[in-house]
């Protein structure tokens, strides 16, 4: 099997176990903004130390977030990120973490593959976020499309 197939294979697994497991645990658009995050920012960190160790530059789409469609709405609300983060669902969260994680590894997608997974949850998710009106729309379960 080539590496492109191996590597297209892998992120399909990757993709349908997010996406279900999401589905399963109805997981709020919150929480898998947080889980998303944060592995974006570890990978990143690795990725950044391997380009200056081997002196080269890391693609825009890999390096930034990638453009939302509906733009940014502006909201009135005030929204407290402690008050927030102590009603988050941590067990939830730590299941999607370690999913993410493992399947990363056991699919054996790059680091740039990871990352770039990881950048169309960030899309979707906060094309999400930037519709959010009140602090409740937070906990409402991510909405992934159809075709996802």
């Amino acid at each position: 099997m080539s590496d492109e197939v191996s590597t297209t294979a892998g992120l399909v697994v990757l993709q349908e176990r997010v996406v279900n497991l999401i589905q399963q645990l109805q997981m709020p658009v919150v929480e898998v903004s947080l889980v998303v995050a944060k592995h974006i920012r570890q990978l990143l960190t690795s990725f950044e130390s391997h380009a200056t160790e081997k002196g080269f530059e890391i693609p825009h789409e890999v390096k930034n977030p990638w453009p939302i469609e509906n733009g940014s709405m502006v909201s009135q609300q005030q929204f407290s990120l402690d008050k927030v983060l102590e009603i988050v669902d941590r067990d939830r969260m730590d299941i999607l973490e370690t999913l993410i994680r493992v399947s990363l590894i056991e699919t054996g997608v790059n680091l740039v593959e990871g990352i770039a997974f990881l950048r169309s949850w960030e899309q979707l998710v906060r094309q999400q976020l930037s519709r959010i009106q009140q602090p409740g729309q937070l906990f409402s379960p991510l909405e992934i499309p159809h075709d996802w």
